[in-house]
């Protein structure tokens, strides 16, 4: 098979077939062979039935429902677990990604040799605030990550199988499909222009939470990313040299003390001067770090990912 279409639904019922028909219709002109995998993220609507109503009709449709909603990471992961085609296109229910670029897409995989292809709402038709949040944390994903992507959050992408295949996608870490899929080792990472439409149907289900989530997602990705494999080398050099820090204060302030006493001075007490209490908290901190790495490090060791290598070839096996 070439093509699946991947598309998480959460009360989308009003565009589930229109969009299912207009995807029909772009595939049969191009010739290419596809499925659709509609993932119901727990909708309250009448989504299901929708979905389970183009399912019984056409083979090349399918649909799964969460018992609740679980979230878009989660849809996708579902529909990545169960996608059979050569490449892998994900794309929102609400009609504003418009299925006339998977052709486009296609080829830039097929022809071009992308592993992943990301697109690019240049011209939004999103709220204000919402233009402006995701312009900030784009520019600091490109920052963190070195990828060269415009807009990391669009629902519109498409995948060689295999890249689907060996990530995992949680949490709400779908904002950041491309910097996992390079943590993966697929480094061939595209960008299109795509086409943002005005929604046709329904209401956003965007919220400023997300914006704050968004952050706290990539300080996560960015920790597995350089740490996942090692915390040691992050906790244990941060306590270790917090611990110096605070034992080198606390040092002077008892030299100092040995000083006052040579010379028959009178000290002052080593617990009156503040600076013996930021001492013992720095060594405390510094303790607790470097524990934490430690802890962590038995926790990697006994992970059953702790030697999990994607191979990308192999010869006389």
């Amino acid at each position: 098979m070439d093509l699946s279409v991947v598309i998480p639904v959460y009360n989308e019922e009003d565009s589930i077939t229109e969009l299912a028909e207009w995807i029909e219709r772009v595939c049969i002109n191009e010739n290419i062979s596809f499925e659709i995998l509609f993932i119901d993220d727990g909708s309250s609507d009448s989504s299901w039935s929708r979905i389970a109503g183009l399912a019984l009709k056409k083979e090349n449709i399918k649909g799964f429902r969460f018992r609740r909603n679980y979230g878009k990471a989660a849809a996708l992961h579902t529909g990545f677990e169960n996608a059979s085609g050569d490449i892998v296109i994900t794309m929102d229910a609400d009609l504003q990604d418009s299925p006339d670029e998977i052709p486009a897409l296609v080829r830039m995989i097929r022809e071009k040799g992308f592993d992943l292809v990301s697109g690019w709402k240049k011209k939004r038709y999103d709220p204000f605030i919402k233009r402006i949040t995701s312009r900030i944390y784009n520019r600091t994903a490109r920052l963190f990550s070195g990828i060269k992507l415009h807009d990391f959050n669009c629902g519109l992408k498409a995948y060689r199988n295999e890249v689907v295949k060996s990530i995992e996608v949680y949490g709400e870490m779908h904002r950041y499909l491309p910097i996992l899929a390079k943590k993966a080792g697929f480094e061939n990472i595209g960008e299109k222009i795509v086409e943002h439409r005005p929604r046709k149907y329904g209401v956003s289900k965007y919220g400023l939470d997300r914006f704050m989530k968004g952050y706290l997602d990539l300080l996560t990705i960015g920790f597995i990313t350089r740490f996942g494999k090692s915390p040691m080398h992050l906790f244990g050099s941060l306590g270790t040299l917090m611990f110096l820090i605070g034992f080198i204060m606390a040092g002077y302030l008892g030299i100092r003390k040995l000083i006052f006493v040579s010379h028959n001075l009178r000290a002052p007490l080593v617990t009156d001067s503040p600076y013996f209490y930021i001492a013992l908290a720095v060594m405390i901190i510094g303790t607790v770090l470097f524990l934490t790495g430690f802890l962590g490090e038995l926790v990697n060791r006994n992970s059953p990912e702790r030697n999990k290598y994607l191979i990308k070839d192999k010869i006389n096996i």
